[in-house]
């Protein structure tokens, strides 16, 4: 069962992630951001060795067709779900990418005048 589920959370797109951790909060009252901060806070000599990152558009700028484009090229989504990515900024364009690709991705974005935060 625990499998089925995974599989299915690997399958989905960023939009669809946020709405299940928006309705899995709202049903048990719980917040994810809390664990999330206190592992940060925690973890200061972990950030110096940071493997993976969170590519996260904080700013979508003054051109966000292009931004659109773009973020469909670096993540697969269809056109309404890389639209609901951008005009939901900040949000997280991709998790746990490696350093190069997370950089790369960057710069693609800011390229067409994006603001980006790596997490």
């Amino acid at each position: 069962m625990h499998k089925k589920i995974i599989d299915q959370i690997k399958e989905a797109s960023v939009l669809e992630l946020n709405d299940l951790v928006k309705a899995i909060e709202e049903e048990f009252g719980v917040t994810a951001a809390a664990p999330v901060a206190a592992g940060a806070a925690a973890g200061g000599d972990a950030a110096a060795e940071q493997t993976e990152f969170d590519v996260e558009l904080t700013e979508v700028g003054g051109e966000k067709v292009k931004v659109i484009k773009a973020v469909r090229e670096i993540t697969g989504l269809g056109l309404k779900d890389a639209k609901g990515l951008v005009d939901g900024a900040p949000s997280i364009v991709k998790e746990g990418a490696d350093k190069e690709a997370a950089d790369e991705m960057k710069a693609k974005l800011e390229e067409v005048g994006a603001s980006i935060t790596l997490k």
